[in-house]
């Protein structure tokens, strides 16, 4: 009986703990409209290609990806590290992920159709051949990741900007993928499966 006590305060303590870590929608709004609304956008629907859109993005991995572009090991970008310096606290990151992951995606993204099949292909049943794992097992069928696992997001991406991301994970100049699985999964795929994915990815609007 005394162990069921102990563990059922541990549990307690542990999801007031989630509970509190969770990030203000309204006090995000504020900060994403002044720090980042001139590469993402107003409401996180990005109008360049190179730049992500962040609406519907989940808040756990916003936050993870200010972090990890403020300590520029894991992930580098010379404009980012300024853009997050500004959000100076850990909660200041959840705020502005609680407020984009509010949002809706109102993708812009073109597609080149003649690359649709093999990027459906791949996303959805990899490649048994190579060794390329399916897309869909981490990111869902539809492209909206696990927020609760902090898997992001694809789906309405800007080809340029999946590319590249997936380019640095592939040659590792972006390493903060949990356990590498994206480093992992990328190694046996072609520049030509890589391509056709993310267009792929730019129609799951």
């Amino acid at each position: 009986m005394k162990k069921i006590i102990v563990s059922s305060l541990v549990l307690f303590m542990s999801l007031a703990g989630v509970a509190h870590a969770a990030g203000d929608a309204e006090a995000g709004k504020e900060m994403a409209t002044t720090v980042c609304a001139g590469c993402h956008g107003a409401d996180g629907n990005s109008m360049v290609p190179l730049f992500p859109s962040l609406a519907g993005q989940g808040e756990k991995y916003i936050a993870k990806q200010i972090a990890d572009f403020k300590a520029m090991t894991t992930r580098k970008d010379d404009t980012m590290v300024g853009m997050a310096a500004m959000l100076a606290t850990e909660q200041d990151a959840l705020n502005v992920g609680a407020f984009y992951a509010s949002q809706k995606l109102n993708s812009t993204a073109p597609v080149d159709e003649s690359k649709l099949a093999l990027g459906r292909e791949i996303y959805k049943g990899g490649n048994l051949q190579t060794g390329v794992p399916a897309c869909q097992g981490c990111h869902g069928p539809d492209g909206a990741g696990n927020s609760a696992a902090g898997y992001p997001q694809l789906a309405g991406q800007f080809t340029d900007y999946t590319i590249k991301q997936m380019r640095a994970f592939k040659d590792g100049s972006r390493s903060n993928d949990d356990r590498k699985i994206m480093r992992n999964a990328l190694q046996s795929m072609t520049e030509a499966e890589l391509e056709a994915v993310a267009q792929y990815i730019a129609s799951l609007k």
